[in-house]
């Protein structure tokens, strides 16, 4: 009997490794993803309760706000490059231990001044990371494969994002606002070690590129296209339909309504297997199809949530709220993986860097305006975001570029 089924188990577990085409150099980014993510996001959405409680003004937190989408965008470009030049493990360990500084300037110092300046080290680790992971999934997965690698990407993602919170609120409920946030700083700080570790034994190295392009950091402006630019346009109005609130939603939680840390934590759960049911069959469907239809749903659900909010005062309606929240994420690995066969071939980390500095520059602007906004009155703010929404999934929706996945040969 044994022998019947150790086959039978085999061929299932190959099978679900050629549907995902997981590789030893995927597998280790996503276990460093479950490992940062779970230290960056059992603090990350209490922040400005955090600031608030040490002393911290509105303003404050619009800074920090502010500096999370500057921050990405100003880091992402040096990203990109190094992740050309040097290849995705040698560009991945500085990330890390660029993370590590920050999160010990916070855990030594516990004052929102120190945040401010930790933040400057912490905060941009997915946005550093992305064009690394994204080069990576682009040359482990096929053409009509890559909107599964981004998904699972994805999904990985949303696994800390679901939980993290919940433990920080926990932290918070047991601690109290600084102490159980600097305990989430501790561990974040020791899962960070343990990912260098993991990421060091299991991706595979390869040589830096040598191309004058990319030798040239300034020249990858020149990569994005026409689609390109017109699909960045669209996504920076996006953007700030989602960053004019985005750090003041658990203010309005649970401050203005009244409703507990921990219960903030669980509706973020909710957030997050909303997107993660999505994933996969979006996935299968857009590499066998084409990818517009899903990306204009996507930026539809980012164009809802503020409007729902609005109408959120008590906890159904937030966990409604929130599961329009989580499937704004519908076709968000369908975006990237947009962005990748759109990108020149042999340049997609670079072009990833390049995108992700131009559209996240200038939506920063959205996050410090959506705290002068708030401060007037926050229905003032949900509504702008909603009319930005709007703006935006019209525009990709009249210009965004159709591309349709040629179905690849049975192997």
């Amino acid at each position: 009997m044994k022998n019947n089924i150790t086959p039978g188990t085999n061929a299932i577990i190959h099978k679900v490794i050629d549907f995902f085409n997981l590789k030893k150099s995927m597998v280790a980014v996503l276990l460093m993803i479950i490992l940062i993510g779970m230290g960056e996001w059992m603090a990350d959405r209490f922040m400005p309760l955090y600031i608030r409680a040490l002393g911290g003004g509105l303003e404050v937190i619009g800074v920090l706000s502010g500096m999370k989408n500057l921050l990405g965008a100003l880091y992402s470009f040096p990203a990109g490059y190094l992740s050309e030049r040097l290849g995705h493990k040698k560009a991945l360990l500085i990330f890390n231990l660029i993370a590590l500084v920050g999160y010990s300037i916070v855990i030594i110092f516990q004052s929102w001044a120190a945040v401010l300046v930790g933040a400057f080290f912490f905060m941009a680790w997915s946005s550093v990371s992305l064009p690394a992971t994204m080069s990576l999934v682009s040359t482990v997965m096929p053409a009509n494969k890559r909107t599964m690698g981004v998904s699972l990407l994805s999904i990985t993602k949303r696994i800390p994002k679901a939980l993290g919170p919940v433990i920080g609120g926990m932290l918070i409920g047991v601690y109290g606002e600084i102490e159980g946030i600097r305990y989430a700083f501790m561990i974040a700080f020791v899962l960070g070690v343990i990912a260098i570790f993991v990421q060091q034994r299991l991706i595979k190295d390869e040589p830096p590129v040598k191309d004058e392009t990319i030798h040239n950091p300034f020249a990858m402006f020149r990569l994005l296209n026409r689609d390109l630019r017109n699909m960045l346009i669209s996504d920076i109005i996006i953007r700030f339909c989602e960053q004019i609130p985005d750090m003041l939603v658990v203010m309005w939680v649970v401050e203005l309504n009244h409703i507990s840390e921990f219960n903030f934590g669980l509706l973020s759960t909710v957030e997050m297997v909303t997107a993660v049911l999505c994933y996969i069959p979006v996935a299968y469907l857009a590499d066998k199809t084409s990818k517009k239809p899903f990306v204009v749903m996507t930026f539809g659900f980012f164009t809802l949530f503020p409007l729902v909010l609005l109408f959120s005062h008590n906890m159904p309606m937030l966990i409604l709220a929130f599961i329009v929240r989580g499937l704004k994420e519908f076709g968000e690995p369908t975006r990237k993986a947009l962005i990748m066969d759109l990108a020149p071939e042999g340049k997609k980390a670079a072009v990833f860097g390049v995108y992700y500095l131009i559209r996240d520059v200038i939506v920063s602007a959205a996050a410090f305006g959506g705290v002068f906004l708030w401060a007037i009155k926050p229905e003032i703010n949900l509504l702008t975001a909603f009319s930005f929404g709007v703006i935006g999934t019209v525009f990709f929706a009249i210009f965004g570029k159709d591309l349709k996945t040629t179905p690849a040969k049975a192997t």
